[in-house]
């Protein structure tokens, strides 16, 4: 049976891997000044989740990410985002975790944690490339739109919210363009990557309908349904207990 020293232990090797806080954190020294907080973060968070087995520790990454991006936690991400650059992520990366975030979570949240990634960058002296982004018209972008979204999610594309004929088409066809057209195929992010973003946000959000959709969707980009479980496991320190669970129940219904 795994003790609470046990899962210390691990949190610690986990926070060393990820050089948690050793580029500041205002967290650290709260945790500090509270009693037992500081080991509930090592044990709950770093022993308990980001240890487990079975999900690669940059996808963890890439969900922890978008969820402080979403949720506007900033003095959160930039800790984060110092531990992604020490865990191996580019910085493109990082901004396209952002990026794709804020097609769940608004444009004003991308805006505020690109600004947080610009800092960071600086001061760990990370120079970001100059990625060009292609060039298409709406039609093009439309039309990938409904390519990107029919792999993803075949025929439940067309049910429920996302059904082309019900009132909001308009709304539809945005989405479709630059939701679907532009950001899912934008370069310095792989599918798999957008498709935790996209989960660890609606879990987070509490977009139980888009969630269902994209459940299926994220086994038909390579995960496993173990790997899914984990995709929420992840989100449960940083988005809340009560959301995860709802969304493992979901996945249960869902992916059974």
């Amino acid at each position: 049976m795994i003790t609470r020293e046990t899962l210390a232990q691990r949190g610690d090797a986990v926070r060393q891997q990820l050089q948690h806080g050793a580029h500041g954190s205002t967290g650290t020294a709260v945790n500090a000044s509270v009693p037992g907080v500081s080991r509930l973060t090592r044990e709950a968070v770093f022993g308990a989740v980001w240890s487990r087995p079975g999900l690669d520790m940059r996808y963890r990454m890439l969900c922890t990410l978008t969820i402080l991006s979403v949720l506007q936690r900033l003095s959160q991400l930039r800790t984060y985002i110092h531990s992604a650059l020490t865990l191996g992520l580019e910085a493109r990366e990082i901004q396209e975790v952002i990026i794709q975030g804020a097609i769940y979570g608004g444009f004003p949240t991308m805006v505020n944690a690109l600004g947080i990634a610009k800092e960071v960058f600086a001061q760990r002296g990370v120079v970001v490339p100059d990625t060009p982004i292609p060039e298409h018209s709406l039609d093009e972008l439309e039309h990938a739109g409904r390519a990107i979204r029919q792999s993803l999610q075949g025929a439940r594309g067309n049910q429920g919210y996302t059904r082309p004929d019900a009132l909001g088409a308009d709304l539809f066809q945005l989405a479709l363009q630059y939701g679907y057209g532009e950001v899912w195929q934008r370069p310095g992010l792989d599918r798999k990557g957008r498709m935790v973003c996209a989960l660890g946000a609606f879990i987070a959000l509490g977009c139980e309908p888009q969630l269902r959709g994209f459940l299926p969707a994220a086994l038909n980009v390579g995960f496993s349904r173990a790997e899914v479980a984990e995709i929420i496991m992840q989100t449960a320190p940083y988005g809340g207990f009560p959301r995860a669970l709802n969304a493992m129940a979901l996945a249960n219904e869902v992916l059974a």
